[in-house]
This record gives C-alpha cells, sequence and structure tokens, in this order.
C-alpha cells in the first residue's frame, strides 16, 4: 500500500473577505449598533458598537490632523487596554501601519524598533509595573530623528490628539479609506528575536482579517459570544485571534486586565459570563491550579482556543473537564503568518484535540518537507513544516534578504518547526529543528519526553533541553516545576520512573527543579537560554 506525501490543501469555505478591516468593521457596527462590543474590567469602562466606531472615528481623524499618510508608521508601546484597541482600528481606517512594540522591550530594543520600522508616532503608557516608559522614550529621542512625535495615552496627551482631530472634516476618514487595498500593509510586528536581531513581519489587511475571521468561524464564534482576552495585543493571539476575530463576527471583547493574572482572568470569566478564553498552555495550567479555581463559576464557558506551544494533554483535559470548554480549540501558527495554520475542529475527538494542532486552515496549503533536500516526506515521517497562502506575510520589513531566506520562490513559508503529518492529515509538532536533540546518533524529539514526564504526579510543568557531552556529543537536561506540596525531585527519581517506560536514550541524565522558566511575553519558551544557563549551571563545556 502506498502511503500519501505530507501534502493538505484547506477546504475554500466560507470564502475569503476581500475588504479592508475598517470596512469589516463598519459592517459589523451597522448590523449590531447597539450590542456590546468591549469591555474593560479594570477601569469599568464599556463600549456599544456605535459608541466603539465613534471612539475609533475621533482618534482616526486625530491621527489625520497629526499629518499621518497612507503607509506611514505609527507604533504602540502599551499593555493590554482600550486606546491600544482603539489604535488598532483608528490606525487600519487610514492605511497607517501599525508597529506593535513588545511591553517588554528596554531602551536599546525600543530605539531598534523606531529606527527600523522609521516610526513618525508613538503612542505609549507613561509606564507599567517595572517599566518607565516615558524615561525610557525621552532616553532615545535626541537619536531618532524621525519620531516626530509621542502621545502618552494615561496623560492628556490623548485628549489632546482627539481634540485635534475636530478641526479635520467629518468624511476626511471616509475619503481615506476610500484609497486603501485590502494587500495594502498594515500591520508589522518584531519577531521575538530569540537569535540575532527581531525581524519586522509585515502584515496586510487581508492576510490578518481573514486569519482573524477563519480561526473564529472554526470555534464557531457569534455575535452572542464574549471573548475573554488575557493574551497580549501587541502580538497576533490578541489582536489577530481575539481582536479581529470578535470584530469580524460581533463578538464582545472583554479584556481582563493589563497583564495576564490568573484569578482575574477566573474572576471575569464569571462576572462576564464569558463564553471563550484564550491563552497559551502556561496560562492555563496557573488557572487550573490557582487556589481559588473551584470558588469561580465557569458555566457559561463553551470555547476557546489554546496556542502558543504544544498544549499538554492532561491541561487540555482539564480545560474540558473543569473549565467547561468541551469545543476548546488547538491552534498552531506563526507571527509571520498571521498567524495561525492549522486548527483542531469543534466535533474532533479527544486525542485529535490533545494529541495534534489540527489539521490546514480554510484557503492554506501545508506540507513537511525533509530540511536538507526540500522533498515532500511521506506522511508519518518527521520534517519541516511549510504552509502557503493568503495568510503568508508580505515580508520582513525592508529586509529582502531575510524574507527570501524564510519564504522560497514558490511562496512556501518554511517554519523552523518539526512536524509529523499523520495519515488523517492532522498534524503533530515535535519540536523546533534547532531543538531537536542529537544523542550518539539518535535523533530525539523533546516534544516526546515533556509528555512522558508530564505523567509523573509530582511534575506540574516540564522543559527538555539537549545539553554539551563529551561521550555522546549531547545529553538531556529536564526542566522541572513542581506541583504544589509536592516532594523535591532528582535525575535518580526521573531515571527511575521512566526506566522500562521509555528508551534508556531518552531518559534526561540531568534534573533541574526551577520556579519557572525563561519565556518570550507570549509564552514561547526560551529554550536557548535554557540550554546555555544548563551548560553553565552543570559545568558543561559549551
Amino acid at each position: 500500500m502506498s502511503v500519501e506525501p505530507s501534502y493538505a490543501q484547506g477546504e475554500t469555505q466560507p470564502p475569503l473577505l476581500e475588504e479592508t478591516i475598517g470596512a469589516n468593521l463598519a459592517r459589523t457596527v451597522a448590523a449590531r449598533p447597539d450590542g456590546e462590543a468591549l469591555v474593560e474590567v479594570a477601569t469599568g469602562r464599556r463600549w456599544t458598537w456605535a459608541e466603539l466606531d465613534r471612539d475609533v472615528d475621533d482618534l482616526a481623524r486625530g491621527l489625520l490632523a497629526a499629518g499621518l499618510e497612507k503607509g506611514d508608521r505609527v507604533g504602540i508601546w502599551a499593555p493590554n487596554c482600550a486606546e491600544w484597541t482603539l489604535v488598532q482600528y483608528a490606525t487600519a481606517r487610514i492605511g497607517v501601519v501599525l508597529v506593535n512594540v513588545n511591553p517588554a522591550y528596554r531602551s536599546h530594543e525600543l530605539a531598534f524598533a523606531v529606527e527600523q520600522s522609521g516610526l513618525r508616532m508613538l503612542l505609549a503608557v507613561s509606564r507599567f509595573k517595572t517599566s518607565d516608559y516615558a524615561a525610557m522614550i525621552e532616553g532615545i529621542r535626541a537619536d531618532q530623528p524621525g519620531l516626530e512625535r509621542v502621545v502618552l495615552i494615561d496623560t492628556d496627551d490623548w485628549a489632546a490628539l482627539v481634540d485635534e482631530g475636530r478641526s479635520v472634516a467629518d468624511d476626511a476618514v471616509a475619503a481615506r479609506a476610500a484609497t486603501l487595498d485590502p494587500g495594502d500593509p498594515i500591520n508589522i510586528q518584531y519577531t521575538s528575536g530569540t537569535t540575532g536581531r527581531p525581524k519586522g513581519a509585515t502584515l496586510s489587511h487581508r492576510n490578518i482579517l481573514n486569519n482573524g475571521y477563519l480561526t473564529t468561524e472554526l470555534i464557531e464564534l457569534g455575535a452572542e459570544d464574549r471573548l475573554c482576552i488575557p493574551v497580549p495585543f501587541y502580538h497576533c493571539f490578541g489582536m489577530v485571534m481575539a481582536n479581529l476575530g470578535s470584530t469580524s463576527h460581533g463578538a464582545t471583547m472583554v479584556i481582563p486586565a493589563p497583564a495576564f493574572d490568573p484569578e482575574v482572568t477566573l474572576r471575569t470569566i464569571a462576572a462576564e459570563r464569558c463564553t471563550a478564553v484564550y491563552g497559551v498552555p502556561t496560562m492555563f495550567i496557573a488557572m487550573q491550579n490557582h487556589p481559588t479555581f473551584a470558588e469561580h463559576d465557569l458555566g457559561s464557558l463553551r470555547t476557546g482556543i489554546m496556542a502558543g506551544s504544544v498544549c499538554p494533554v492532561e491541561v487540555m483535559r482539564r480545560c474540558i473537564d473543569d473549565m467547561g470548554m468541551t469545543q476548546v480549540s488547538i491552534a498552531y501558527g506563526m507571527t509571520e503568518t498571521s498567524p495561525v495554520s492549522c486548527q483542531t475542529r469543534p466535533d474532533d475527538d479527544l486525542e485529535r484535540r490533545t494529541a495534534t494542532i489540527g489539521r490546514v486552515h480554510p484557503h492554506l496549503e501545508i506540507k513537511v518537507v525533509d530540511p536538507t533536500t526540500g522533498q515532500t516526506v511521506d506522511r508519518g515521517t518527521p520534517g519541516e513544516f511549510c504552509t502557503r497562502g493568503y495568510s503568508v506575510m508580505l515580508g520582513y520589513w525592508e529586509e529582502p534578504a531575510k524574507t527570501a531566506e524564510a519564504v522560497d520562490a514558490d511562496g512556501w513559508m518554511h517554519t523552523g518547526d518539526l512536524a509529523v503529518m499523520r495519515e488523517d492529515g492532522y498534524c503533530e509538532i515535535v519540536g523546533r529543528i534547532k531543538d531537536m536533540v542529537i544523542r550518539g546518533g539518535e535523533n530525539i524529539y523533546p516534544r516526546e519526553i515533556e509528555e512522558f514526564l508530564y505523567t509523573h504526579p509530582d511534575i506540574e510543568d516540564v522543559q527538555v533541553v539537549g545539553v554539551p557531552d563529551e561521550r555522546y556529543g549531547e545529553e538531556l537536561c529536564a526542566w522541572v516545576r513542581l506541583r504544589s506540596g509536592a516532594a523535591s525531585i532528582d535525575a535518580d527519581a526521573v531515571r527511575e520512573f521512566a526506566t522500562g517506560k521509555i528508551a534508556h536514550y531518552k531518559i534526561p541524565r540531568y534534573v533541574m527543579v526551577v520556579e519557572e522558566f525563561p519565556m518570550t511575553v507570549t509564552g514561547k519558551i526560551r529554550k536557548v537560554e535554557m540550554r546555555q544557563r544548563s551548560a553553565e549551571e552543570l559545568g558543561l563545556g559549551g
């Protein structure tokens, strides 16, 4: 019996939205003017769709009054807040490219983003937690002559910008909107830069509007739904899958807090009767293991999306059994693909929703190729995951050589992720090409070992990396977070637990018990840093 190649094409329904973000929002506003559009729990502020439309329009006129032209870049540097959402839609309405600045950035990284993207204006909060944004901005301004204006959105600057817009003709926003095309660039997101300097993935209306729309179509989001959004707006998960997913369906956006807090998120779901919640696995783990978890009425929940990294089986089971998210979906993607390429479906069985990242998204193609030859491998064989279609970015901002390295001449985005396409077309991510551990000639995929170690009764979360070894080239090191109240654990205990259950060469030689893992703001584990720290702390050669 011949084996099928690792290639799949998505369905072609529903059709793609061939409109701008502004035009799509206008349709929702017209259909549901009095429906609730946005809730900011921290301040108690609420907007109907008509009120949201008015405030977006007022801000858009302010941006026009400031002299911003189609294609100009405006940055936003802030945690989740209602103003972030207003800026997202106001810039889209007038064709200004929104540049998302990572809230964790410091002055050096800020200066890079400002200069590389050519920002004319930066909107920011004055400070948040330990970050004094205003001081950092002041510290770099002298060296950034192109940055004409800074608007601190939690000061009088915001009202002043909106007031300036009152001098602009009522029809000016509509006139600008009429000149826009769905293929225009509208957003730049800097990749996390775990290796080398960040690159600005440049995305169009067509890219992100459709991805947000189709991702939420697949969880059957509708106008009656209320989506709790604890994931960051500065990343695709927040601004595309959550915001654009909601506005394209008329669902209510609920912002629980400026940054993720497990108890506040649980309280918000209960108080606002949210029907959906998004999160990376570490967020769901934090909610499920919070001491007050059982006190919150989560009976309104039915769905949500887990993404950012592969979901541990037990965490997904608890989402369904303990949180009532019977239609929860796993989504997989990357910033450069707007982001989602694969997703599970509401009627998928538990096995597919816990063991895979789903199947190909509508209107896209995916394949798994040999990283060396580029040839499509047979189903069941690991290789590099590639995707092609409407979702692939326009390119890295002003970096054609870097773009050509990532997107080949045939339009395929090479993700760097190692995947297996099963016979049923569902895919499993087995790691990053650079994360694969080669121990004495054996290819080891850390994900497999992590899934096994999750079954240990004392282990709450685990990450496995390769560390240098003179004899085998590499050995395995497991970073372990223990459950509350669990006794400590060491390499001998792990070895005893694993012996006879997994191959001897897959059993970690080293175990490090930690409080937390190094990760990006979006919840991606920084395995590069983990490898470095493991080698240093264990006294191994780098």
